[in-house]
């Protein structure tokens, strides 16, 4: 795709990476093939080929995004299905990223848009402030129809019907490994899924441990910055970032690290690209050094299962357990791992089906389930009927988001993949499997 950016224009470093992006894309639309949302509304401007266009308008001709720019970029899951299929190699995270930034310091968005994001950034980084504010949705949840806003009416529909009690496994400490120690890794506890479910975490302990490697919480770690990223709000996702990079870092520099776990793949994403992110700053070095060493739990369990010597206990799961495997977007796409999970369920005993188009979203993306509720909604639906027709006992899933929208309505119970690895190899029964028949349908089953 030709470009016309000026030399002026060029000297900054953000319109240099989108200048090579738009530059690798060659239109040839194969990446509406993949694209849920064009799926969904049939609209070329709500395609990555169709986003590609419009950003490269507003970037070329430095105006003031419009109305409709807007409308398309904020409709966009930033699932990365396209960076999947593309045969070009276009980098549209990086892109989109761009333009979201550039829509958030240039656009005067409606007082009601502005109030919901100021609020969604002030709250879901800060378990302890999310906690509060789902004990709050939990209350107004019966007079959520009441809404006028369809946004407050997710929200509040968002709240489970347990909230768990604050984890202590998530304050910094260090947990020694069980027997000889192989790796010494960090863990990311993240943010809204300390408020949301505690067991993952806890799971992930357990595992990590019990293969050998001691598993440390790095004080000053927290939110991945992600859920700012997305939303354009670059200050704020770098400050929480930077944390992270510090924190990390005083680990590498100490006692060493030889991966940084992330269990949230949404949030593995974002780290793994932190070394871009940072290119241009201060800690550009020490933003590359985290990013190298940062793997999804999926990957690391790989290595320690390779590496461990054959465990002789007898299966504790049912057999014959049938898993369906939900493949998060960020995981799939953003990370490009897909086989890994799969691998370990079939390894511990479950058997593994994968639902039809399992390269499309389940419309969760972040806070796009309560930004975009009705298209959300519609992802939601068709990503339940494809993983219910293989009639499984349980669902898996890498990321707390796909769990909590998936969950919503499954009529089967919805768990992270490391609750059934660390059950298969020794731990307790995920809680989700307890009195599933009793549970509200219309509530996540994840306690």
């Amino acid at each position: 795709m030709q470009t016309t950016f000026t030399d002026t224009q060029m000297r900054d470093p953000a319109i240099q990476r989108s200048n090579e992006i738009l530059r690798s894309c060659v239109h040839c639309g194969f990446c509406t093939a993949t694209c849920p949302t064009y799926q969904v509304l049939g609209d070329e401007l709500d395609s990555p080929r169709g986003r590609i266009y419009l950003i490269k308008d507003m970037l070329e001709n430095d105006r003031d995004p419009d109305a409709k720019t807007v409308k398309h970029i904020d409709r966009c899951l930033s699932c990365l299905a396209c960076m999947t299929t593309c045969p070009s190699g276009v980098h549209y995270m990086h892109l989109v990223d761009h333009a979201r930034e550039y829509i958030d310091q240039r656009y005067k968005r409606p007082f009601t848009d502005r109030a919901l994001r100021w609020m969604l950034a002030r709250i879901l980084p800060y378990p302890m402030r999310f906690r509060v504010a789902l004990l709050g949705a939990k209350i107004g949840r019966p007079f959520a129809r009441f809404m006028p806003d369809v946004r407050l009416r997710a929200m509040l529909e968002m709240a489970p019907k347990l909230i768990p009690p604050v984890s202590r496994n998530d304050d910094p400490q260090s947990f020694a490994a069980v027997g000889p120690k192989r790796k010494r890794v960090a863990l990311m506890t993240g943010c809204a899924q300390k408020a949301l479910n505690t067991d993952i975490n806890d799971a992930t302990i357990r595992l990590l441990t019990r293969l050998g490697a001691e598993v440390v919480v790095a004080e000053g770690a927290g939110c991945c910055g992600a859920l700012t990223h997305h939303m354009g709000k670059t200050d704020e996702s770098h400050a929480s970032a930077a944390k992270n990079i510090r924190a990390w870092c005083r680990e590498m520099d100490g006692d060493g690290l030889d991966a940084i776990v992330i269990n949230t793949s949404g949030c593995g994403t974002t780290v793994k690209d932190y070394g871009h992110m940072f290119r241009n700053d201060p800690l550009a070095a020490d933003a590359a050094r985290v990013s190298a060493i940062a793997r999804d739990v999926s990957e690391v369990l790989m290595d320690l299962e390779q590496e461990a010597p054959a465990r002789g206990t007898a299966s504790v799961i049912p057999e014959g357990m049938v898993v369906a495997y939900h493949a998060a977007c960020s995981l799939q796409h953003g990370q490009q791992i897909k086989t890994f999970p799969k691998d370990l369920l079939k390894k511990a005993g479950f058997t593994v089906v994968e639902p039809a188009d399992s390269h499309l979203c389940c419309g969760s993306a972040g806070t796009y389930n309560l930004m975009q509720p009705e298209i959300s909604g519609q992802l939601k639906a068709r990503k339940l009927r494809t993983l219910e027709a293989k009639n499984p006992d349980v669902i898996a899933a890498g990321n707390i988001g796909c769990m909590m929208q998936i969950g919503s309505a499954a009529s089967v119970p919805v768990v992270h993949t490391v609750e059934l690895l660390d059950w298969a190899s020794g731990g307790p029964k995920p809680a989700a499997f307890t009195d599933v028949n009793r549970r509200d349908p219309a509530i996540p089953r994840l306690r």
